[in-house]
């Protein structure tokens, strides 16, 4: 049992899929197993997990966390959703691009971020479940956002004819006034 990788994007960001046993009952797979991902170059500590269920439509995101730095492998495990994830870090090659790509319960495909990228997500099926286990505490205080529709990043989110996001996301902060803020030098390329 183990995972391969599928593809991997702004060079830290790796896309998953896992070995599948199917039979007439169903499948079985390993969905985390630590010593398979480092053998790919994961070798993070997972020391949380977080569930959301969101209807279509919804946008969660860009979220981050820079104290400490948390890290996020991201699964769908029930409908379809696109999952996003944007460099945050100074001095990066590859700061302010994005990655996107579309993950549900069907392909089973986890997505690993590493702490520096913002992440997030649109769901795209009538309701989904998105899974993520984070490589630190959560922090309220060492916390925050990115505007998804940053014209900076332009990440071009699926067109549903309109979202729905928290007020906390409707109103977060721009790449710009990340990148000038002082707490930015917590993640540094």
């Amino acid at each position: 049992m183990g995972f391969r990788i599928e593809s991997t994007h702004l060079g830290d960001i790796v896309v998953l899929v896992p070995e599948i046993i199917e039979d007439e009952r169903g499948y079985f797979m390993e969905a985390y197993r630590a010593d398979s991902l480092k053998a790919l170059g994961i070798a993070w500590e997972f020391v949380q997990e977080n569930q959301s269920r969101s209807k279509k439509g919804v946008i969660r995101g860009l979220h981050f966390q820079w104290d400490p730095p948390m890290g996020k492998l991201m699964r769908v495990i029930s409908g379809t959703a696109f999952l996003v994830a944007v460099d945050i870090r100074k001095n990066s090659p590859t700061l302010g691009k994005w990655t996107g790509l579309t993950a549900s319960s069907e392909d089973k495909k986890l997505v690993w971020a590493p702490a520096g990228f913002a992440r997030g997500f649109c769901v795209l099926s009538d309701v989904a479940e998105i899974l993520y286990v984070c490589t630190a505490l959560y922090n309220p205080k060492g916390e925050s956002g990115i505007r998804y529709n940053d014209p900076d990043i332009g990440i071009r989110w699926p067109d549903l004819g309109g979202y729905t996001l928290s007020e906390k996301d409707l109103n977060a902060q721009s790449l710009a006034q990340w990148l000038a803020s002082p707490y930015s030098d917590f993640l540094k390329y």
